[in-house]
């Protein structure tokens, strides 16, 4: 029967058989859940120590190791053990086994955590084997695991309870290792390349650096609301003021009180990154460069499978610019607008449909979110933003309405967004209070850092900024179809 979806009765039924194993185990065994059980080798270790063993050939070492029981085969004689680095199958015979071990295999169960002592060897089918002499029960698990053929077939438990998703999936647990060398990955690349990591605070008394809403709560000593941070964007920036490092990085958490989606969940994993004396430029081949790198380190090549689409990540990447390609797919011409009305006619013109009191950035992205965004497969710069909606980024020169910034999309989503970082604080106070007062009309509560602003009088030197979602990163380079595929537990709706 497969167990993935096992009825509520046969569970409970599961449940009071192994209850009954373990009282009996109790009364025979000095400890049912020791605190410690010593192995020579993981299972990939000896997979790889013996795998000069040709079929039929056994060696006279004696190694102890240890994992769950995943199946379970004549009666026991035949086991496949898991540790968290592969499979290695077990051997049980009464002329190899002593007696209490072979007392304890009625007693276990499929999901058992237990150690083996034996002797190593390869069957003439090829299978590596440890001949069983003794078998430690180190866990008895009260519930039955899912058969890992089938997996867990609801996908709300997968994600609800991820921990038996990896048990059965090895997809999933695969997936969950490459996230974890991916990160590892992205810090030693930007330690290589001089960057510094820092900690800035996740609970803030003023939330900027995005537009987003957060989360609040309150401080009872301080007495005072507080926020789970949307961006780390202006302490880090508060770094390079005080020259701490000319390049500093966080790789961490935020959190944004918003929608849940298969790209978006409230507590996501970000890198903001930023880069003195250099501008959006540099950065973006600096992005370039990373990328590359995590995909030949992941699969030896630059053309990589997502679905049934195949992405290309060879470099450079393509580099167009926003009004250019809103202009090619629609026919408007932005730069010929002179006004937020006039984009805001010019948009409804081709059934595009926005906000009544939308400005002429917000318009322009509107139209590109709409008609080009989702036709992006490979990697791609976007440049030349807006500059009504990129209030922390400087002017492209000769050019007063855009800046120079850039976001990179692939697979249809933009994947992160990039600026030559505005150091004027008297333009970044102008922008930031302009900013403030359009988000008090349309009833957004925004409050001004003016910490922030009293720190750019200090002086900022020039840099690039970065800001990239992990997740979303992972996404497309594991081939997962959504982003709870890849956040080991990932926001649920509360079971009633």
């Amino acid at each position: 029967m497969n167990n993935s979806t096992l009825p509520e009765s046969l569970s409970s039924h599961s449940i009071e058989v192994r209850s009954q194993k373990l009282n009996i185990l109790r009364q025979s065994l000095e400890e049912v859940y020791p605190a410690h059980f010593h192995r020579d080798l993981t299972n990939a270790e000896l997979s790889e120590k013996y795998s000069h063993l040709q079929d039929d050939e056994k060696s006279q070492d004696i190694v102890t190791i240890a994992g769950r029981v995943y199946s379970s085969r004549n009666s026991g004689m035949f086991m496949d053990l898991h540790d968290a680095s592969g499979k290695i199958q077990i051997f049980t015979h009464k002329n190899t086994t002593d007696q209490d071990s072979q007392n304890l295999l009625p007693m276990i169960d499929l999901g058992d955590i237990i150690g083996v002592t034996g002797q190593v060897r390869r069957t003439k089918r090829g299978e590596l084997t440890v001949n069983s002499q003794t078998i430690t029960m180190l866990t008895k698990a009260l519930n039955s695991i899912p058969e890992t053929y089938y997996g867990l077939s609801d996908i709300e438990t997968r994600y609800r309870k991820r921990y038996l998703d990896i048990i059965s999936n090895p997809d999933s647990k695969l997936r969950f290792q490459k996230r974890s060398r991916i990160i590892s990955q992205i810090r030693h690349f930007m330690e290589n390349n001089g960057f510094m990591e820092v900690e800035t605070p996740i609970l803030q008394p003023i939330y900027g650096g995005a537009t987003a809403d957060p989360f609040k709560t309150h401080h009872n000593i301080l007495k005072a609301d507080m926020y789970l941070r949307i961006a780390p964007e202006l302490y880090l920036k508060r770094v390079l003021v005080s020259g701490l490092t000319d390049q500093v990085f966080e790789l961490n958490r935020n959190f944004r009180n918003e929608g849940i989606s298969s790209r978006h969940n409230p507590e996501f994993t970000m890198i903001e990154a930023y880069w003195a004396y250099t501008d959006y430029r540099d950065m973006m081949k600096l992005v370039e460069d990373l990328f590359h790198n995590l995909v030949i380190s992941l699969y030896g090549k630059t053309d990589i499978p997502f679905g049934e689409k195949v992405i290309s990540f060879k470099k450079p990447f393509a580099c167009k610019s926003m009004p250019q390609l809103v202009k090619e797919a629609t026919g408007i011409d932005f730069m010929l607008l002179k006004s937020d009305q006039e984009a805001r006619v010019a948009a409804q013109s081709i059934g595009i449909e926005v906000e009544e009191d939308a400005i002429w950035g917000e318009v322009m992205m509107s139209l590109f979110e709409e008609k080009i965004e989702k036709n992006i497969l490979h990697p791609m710069h976007i440049t030349d933003f807006p500059k009504d909606i990129s209030p922390f980024a400087k002017e492209v020169v000769g050019e007063s309405r855009l800046v120079e910034r850039f976001e990179t999309y692939c697979n249809g989503w933009e994947i992160c967004n990039a600026f030559s970082e505005l150091n004027d604080p008297i333009e970044q106070r102008i922008r930031m209070e302009k900013k403030l007062k359009k988000s008090h009309e349309r009833g957004e509560k925004i409050i001004l850092d003016e910490d922030f602003l009293d720190a750019m009088t200090y002086g900022m030197p020039p840099a690039s900024g970065l800001g990239l979602g992990i997740d979303r990163l992972i996404m497309l380079l594991t081939n997962a179809p959504s982003i709870r595929d890849v956040i080991l537990f990932p926001v649920q709706r509360l079971k009633k």
